[in-house]
Formats: C-alpha cells, structure tokens, sequence
C-alpha cells in the first residue's frame, strides 16, 4: 500500500474545471460520488475514505457508509460525514449538489476527463491535493495503453442506453478509449455537436457500422439485449467499467476491451433479410 507524504503545497491544487483549493492540510476524510475515483482512493489511501455512493462497486468488499446514487446523492448524509473534500464529476454529478457543498463551506473536486492523457493527469492532480504519492497503478496504466493503436480500424456506434437510443459523440473519455484500440466511433467526427447524441435507431442503422460496442454499463447490454437491433451487424459485448472508468482499472482495460473486442468475441443477431 502506498505511504502518504505531504505534498508541497498540502491540500493545494486546481481541479478539472480550473477552481483552486486550497485546503490548509491534506483532508483526513473525503467522499467520493464517483465510482472510479472511490476506486482509486481506496486503493491508494483508503483510510482516508468516510463515504461513498451506493454505485461505488470497486474494490469489492468496500465497507463505507453510504450517501445514496451518484445523480441523486444525499447532500445531508454526505454532510453528516463531516467531509473535508468531496470528490464529483461533471458527468456524473448535479451542478446543484457542488454547489449547496460549497455553499456549507465544503471543497469540492470537480473532475472532467474526456482524453486518456487527461484522465492519468486528473487523476494524478486529485491524488496530489490529497497528499498522496504517484501510486504504482498509475504508471502502470499509462504503460499499458503507449503502444499505438491496432489494424484494422473499425467504423462503429457506441450505444450507452436504449428507450431512447443515446449513443457516444464527440469528445468522451470513452471514445479516445476506442480510438486507441482501433475502433472509429461514427457519432465522434461532429466536433462541437452533442455528446450524447440521441439518433433512432433507423439512423444507427443507416450509418451502416462495422461494429456495434455494447458497453454493461450505464445500460446493461446483453447477448439478448441489444444485439437484436442491429440484425446482420456483429456486436462487441465490452465491460462498461473498463471502458468509462478512470482509475485503477485503467492499468487491465486496455488487455480486457481488446479481448472483448476481438472478432472471436463478437455476438451477431441473425439478419432475416439477408441485408445490412
């Protein structure tokens, strides 16, 4: 287990969105509304945990006192933790809960990956305002996804959700994930455009893929639910963890995704027409 050590600056340091704090020493209790980053946490420091989301899944076994969903979190149950940091996410985390911490003079760090790159320096930053080392995991992590991404490259939509149809745009962490392992997210070119673009399925569809990736999460994608949307089309079921977390589980995603990836993997509705 990695030691702590107080950083230069104890408690100092500017989160994803560019808001500084400066805590007068590195916290001694921090909840986490953010799975990953729970993890990473836990992992490296764990006595410095007071609290998590009822979604915080990682590392199993994790016995914290609970403050209910990450979206709809309990802000009087995190408050009567008696937090000095709150770790969020601009994704995964209301506006309005950041704020009314704040408000009750309690620091929050707002994290915003949407690159690899980005994510090992957001991560690396958060752990730095807490007063923690580089824990091995992280540059582990970064080794794993240096090599250059594989051939061929495969022209895919990414599902997260179904009733309605949301699917990866531009700018995520999830599809630079891809993009380094060789799949071409069709909905990632419109740069500006929405994010979590909401096309009908026709429109899917009529992209006409390589590739369907059928994430476990936020959805939970099945060999039987999802795959039939897309008759005649091969779908990659992946783990919506190793592709969406930014953490610890960055140091195995890279071997894990590939292998889910891989064509020997891939589940195919049967296409009665015969045609794509």
């Amino acid at each position: 287990m990695a030691q702590r050590q107080p950083a230069a600056r104890p408690g100092a340091g500017r989160d994803d969105l560019g808001d500084e704090l400066a805590l007068p020493e590195p916290p001694r209790r921090v909840v986490s509304l953010v799975p990953s980053l729970t993890e990473a946490v836990a992992v490296t420091a764990p006595d410095l945990l007071a609290g998590a989301t009822d979604w915080c899944t990682h590392p199993p076994g994790l016995d914290l006192p609970r403050v209910g969903g990450s979206k709809y979190p309990s802000v009087a149950a995190v408050r009567a933790l008696r937090p000095d940091l709150v770790l969020a996410n601009v994704e995964e985390n209301r506006r309005e809960d950041v704020a009314v911490l704040r408000t009750a003079g309690i620091p929050v760090w707002v994290t915003y990956p949407r690159t690899l790159p980005g994510a090992l320096d957001s991560l690396a930053r958060m752990l730095g305002a807490l007063g923690c080392p580089s824990p091995p995991w992280l540059a582990e992590a970064a080794a794993a996804w240096a090599a250059p991404p594989p051939d061929p490259v495969r022209r895919a939509v990414v599902p997260v959700w179904r009733r309605p149809w949301v699917v990866l745009g531009p700018d995520t962490f999830a599809g630079d994930l891809l993009r380094r392992l060789g799949v071409h997210n069709l909905y990632g070119d419109d740069v500006g455009g929405d994010r979590y673009p909401r096309p009908p399925l026709a429109e899917l569809r009529a992209r006409r893929p390589d590739l369907v990736v059928l994430p476990d999460e936020p959805y939970a994608f099945t060999a039987t639910d999802g795959p039939e949307a897309f008759p005649g089309v091969p779908c990659a079921l992946v783990s919506g963890r190793h592709l969406t977390w930014y953490g610890p589980s960055l140091a195995q995603a890279r071997a894990e995704l590939a292998g889910q990836l891989d064509p020997d993997a891939w589940v195919r509705a049967p296409n009665p027409t015969g045609q794509r």
